[in-house]
This record gives C-alpha cells, structure tokens and sequence, in this order.
C-alpha cells in the first residue's frame, strides 16, 4: 500500500493542496501499487455529482493525472489544444459503436494516459454496468486500474489493477468481490455490478 503522506516538501503544490482539502472534508486516499504508465481508471460507485469532484481530488492527491473523453467539438479553436492539456481525449459520438475503437487508437498514440471512465454511466441504479471501459483495456492490451470512493469509510483512490484476459465472467467477478462492500453517497441508486449479457448467435 502506498501512503499518499509521505515527504510532505517533496510532493507538487497540488498534491499537497488536494490532500489537504480532503483532509479537511474527513477523506483519505489510498492506491495498492504504483500506477503502470497505460491503464483504464474505473471510477466507482457513481451516485452523486460530488463523485467527479472527489474522484478528482483523490487522483490529485495521489499525484496521478488522469484522462478523460470529451466531445470531438470541444477541441476545434483555439480552446483545442487546452482541452489536451487539461485531459481531454476526444471522442466522436456520430461514429455509432465506433466508441471502444476510437479509445483503443487513443491509447496506441500515448505512451502514457490513465483513461477514466465511470462504467455505470448514470447517477441512477442501473441493471448493468456499461461495457466500453472493460473492451477498451481488453483492445489495448492495458490493465483496469480500480479506481473508487467509499462514502461507507470516507476513502478514496485505486485498488488492484487488473488485467483482462476476455472472459467477462471471470472479469467481472474480481471487480464485483472489490467493489462490493462499498457504498456510495446515494447507495440506493447502486446498480448491480455486472456486464449486460451478449445475445446468443443462432448457427453457432
């Protein structure tokens, strides 16, 4: 376990900044083992709007920067070249199904990037988690890193990395033993942590 604490004066501005603003909200951060330079952050349990802005803080204060996909729009003009800097990856949602795809080219561009993603895809309990995050690591040939935030013990980072080897089942169950006992701000509107069934293929 790596603690986020140490060597006060040799850490960022920032780092220092975010941990002290959680300090003073009565979190904590935590990540198991150096991050590798290529992974999916998972960011979960999704419930409230605060998520973003504790999930953020917390990848702060673990000096981690993190990656995130915008609209393709949001990086034309002069503001482009900000939204990169800032972490953004575009992505163009008139290319329908083409999501994964686009992520996967991302990652081969970058030799490091830290892509998260909050796979329940909603505020709301939702029957499945959303597939893209895990086809995405599988397509890149790149860890899942389990990002979260447990509003049950005020505690947030990264878990185990997790490398998929294309058998959902399997997959899932590793993540859904981690995340399992955790809560988040609004439990009630924590879904089941699985992928939607793929349909059967007739012939086959």
């Amino acid at each position: 376990m790596i603690d986020a604490g140490r060597g006060t004066m040799m850490r960022p501005f920032s780092q220092r900044l975010a941990q002290a603003l959680l300090r003073l909200l009565g979190w904590q951060v935590s990540m198991q083992s150096p991050p590798p330079p290529r992974f999916v952050l998972v960011a979960a349990p999704h419930t409230s709007n605060w998520d973003f802005l504790l999930f953020l803080l917390a990848m702060s204060a673990l000096d981690l920067r993190i990656h995130w996909v915008g609209k393709h729009t949001l990086f034309r003009g002069p503001f482009g070249r900000l939204m990169e800097a800032l972490g953004g990856v575009p992505v163009d949602r008139r290319a329908k199904g083409d999501f994964v795809a686009q992520m996967v080219a991302a990652f081969k561009q970058r030799e490091d990037m830290a892509l998260a993603i909050a796979p329940e895809g909603t505020r709301s309990a939702a029957p499945y988690w959303r597939s893209g995050f895990y086809y995405i690591a599988l397509g890149a040939g790149v860890p899942l890193g389990l990002g979260f935030l447990d509003y049950g013990r005020k505690e947030g980072g990264i878990g185990p990395f997790i490398i998929p080897g294309g058998d959902p089942e399997v997959d899932m169950a590793m993540i859904r033993e981690f995340y399992g006992e955790m809560k988040g701000k609004h439990p009630e509107n924590q879904g089941d942590i699985r992928l939607r069934p793929q349909p059967l293929l007739l012939g086959r």
